[in-house]
């Protein structure tokens, strides 16, 4: 697993990012106060929340790492999904209040399998009432904790892959790889209508995020030993890793002295461009690196290196600084 904060701090925990294997029965926001008290961090986040009865994958932001969360959350995911046919819920998974059943007298494994392909592909849902969702600023939970159900508008997501692992009905194991934003229990729900006989969301764990995989995944319990012996660096992951996607200008030190207090960075500072798949910027965010590989910052390239192209040669700035990642 890689390693590394990207600067010590006073409580010698570092800034980086750690793949949490969430436990059931936990929000997400409990694992992010479990966390801040364990390692006495004030500013923990998280990219992607989990449903409190699901497991797997929580990416936990520390320390400076709560600065990147934008540039994280467009990762896909991988689930590990256990269909329930011929019930529906009010919460579109196990933990609700059954609404609707239905016999499954007839339904084959070959009809599974025909209704579940179709799901693959651009989607449009409409977000559970049971979310986090804001509309009006007003978490939908909360309305329909009320009582009342809230007007949603159809979202389009995209689901890469889904694959059936078993049948054993009334239970369907699914194998879901989709873009942010995707809800399982909806896709449940959806595939159990198409169907005709409903179905909710049983289980669910997530085996992937971006690049942080389950296997490599760390507990709550191991992050308190790792705390208390000075061994959190093993499983602390640099943000400098997190980002490597993202292209990076590196540029020389009388620069880099000058970006960690904002100060944009002009072309003829450039020492190389680190271009991803052949792509540098595009208008979109990069890295700022100094000569020994030390991530300082996130910056905009404007137009992308069609623009540095033909800005060879001026003074004008090539790069604005957005965040500061290093203590000044």
């Amino acid at each position: 697993m890689a390693h590394g904060a990207q600067t010590s701090r006073t409580c010698e925990v570092g800034d980086g990012v750690l793949n949490v294997n969430k436990p059931a029965g936990r929000t997400s926001h409990d694992v992010v106060a479990k966390v801040r008290t364990l390692l006495r961090e004030s500013k923990v986040g998280h990219a992607g929340t989990l449903d409190p009865a699901a497991t797997g994958v929580l990416p936990l932001l520390i320390g400076r790492g709560t600065r990147i969360a934008e540039y994280l959350l467009d990762w896909d995911k991988e689930y590990r999904a256990v269909l329930r046919l011929g019930a529906t819920t009010d919460t579109q998974d196990a933990t609700g209040v059954t609404l609707t059943t239905h016999s499954l007298e007839g339904l084959t494994e070959n009809r599974i399998h025909e209704a579940v392909v179709r799901f693959q592909g651009r989607l449009k849902q409409i977000p559970p009432m049971y979310s986090a969702v804001k509309i009006g600023g007003v978490p939908l939970y909360k309305a329909a904790r009320a009582g009342r159900i809230v007007e949603r508008e159809p979202r389009e997501v995209t689901v890469y892959e889904i694959e059936v692992l078993d049948v054993r009905v009334p239970d369907v194991s699914l194998r879901v790889r989709c873009s942010k934003g995707t809800y399982v229990r909806t896709l449940c729900v959806d595939i159990g209508e198409a169907l005709g006989v409903g179905g909710h969301l049983r289980a669910l764990e997530r085996w992937r995020v971006g690049p942080l995989v389950l296997e490599q995944a760390v507990t709550l319990e191991d992050i308190g030993r790792q705390y208390v012996t000075g061994r959190l660096a093993e499983s602390l992951l640099s943000l400098d890793e997190m980002l490597r996607t993202m292209p990076a200008v590196i540029v020389d030190q009388p620069t880099a002295r000058r970006v960690v207090h904002g100060v944009p960075v002009p072309l003829r500072a450039v020492v190389k461009w680190e271009s991803v798949a052949g792509k540098l910027g595009q208008g979109g965010p990069v890295r700022i690196k100094d000569r020994t590989g030390r991530l300082l910052a996130i910056g905009i390239l404007p137009g992308g290196v069609e623009a540095v192209a033909e800005s060879a040669g001026r003074a004008e700035a090539a790069v604005a600084v957005e965040k500061v990642l290093v203590e000044v």
